[in-house]
């Protein structure tokens, strides 16, 4: 909708899909996709989220700290590369000042909208193994067997050196028991 509007743009890198057919192209095959949500009642309630959810929301895209320089070469600023090793995660960049702000402005959000962040069990570098951990101490002594098999499956893809093969759609649902295989 908003692309036939013409309400979206496209920059850098993205630039050759503000052409139609490659726009279509780039949407096909996340139209084949199957797209789950799983969504459980909080365990404390929706004020307990709320309460947590809201030292996030209010957040600027860059603190000042992390700011460097800016000369006729850029805006120089610190980043945080988390794929490297501890002492090699501070890192800094140089954008054009152009480009800074482009970066900058995608973290500026509508007006009514908040940033949500996720944290914790759902942090993004330790994700998958955390909610496998998870759903293994949610089980109940019924589903003992699938607990077995999720070690098993854990243990082999482990020893091949195919951890990425895990998935965390491996679980046993708490609300109506019914075990959901990894694909």
């Amino acid at each position: 909708m908003a692309y036939q509007e013409g309400q979206l743009r496209f920059f850098g890198e993205h630039q050759a899909l503000a052409n139609t057919a490659a726009f279509a192209d780039w949407l096909k095959p996340l139209r084949q996709c199957e797209w789950v949500v799983y969504a459980k009642r909080p365990f404390a309630g929706p004020e307990a989220v709320l309460s947590y959810l809201s030292c996030y929301t209010h957040r600027v895209a860059i603190a000042n700290s992390r700011l460097i320089s800016f000369n006729e070469q850029g805006v120089t600023f610190k980043w945080k590369d988390y794929r490297a090793k501890q002492r090699l995660r501070q890192k800094t960049m140089t954008l054009t000042a152009d480009e800074f702000i482009r970066r900058f402005l995608l973290h500026v959000l509508p007006t009514g909208f908040h940033r949500i962040r996720h944290y914790g069990l759902l942090a993004n570098a330790g994700r998958r193994d955390n909610l496998l951990k998870a759903r293994k101490l949610l089980l109940d002594k019924t589903t003992e067997a699938v607990v077995d098999e999720l070690n098993k499956a854990e243990a082999s893809a482990t020893k091949e050196g195919k951890q990425d093969e895990l998935t965390t759609t491996t679980y046993v649902c708490p609300e109506c028991g019914f075990y959901h295989g990894g694909h």
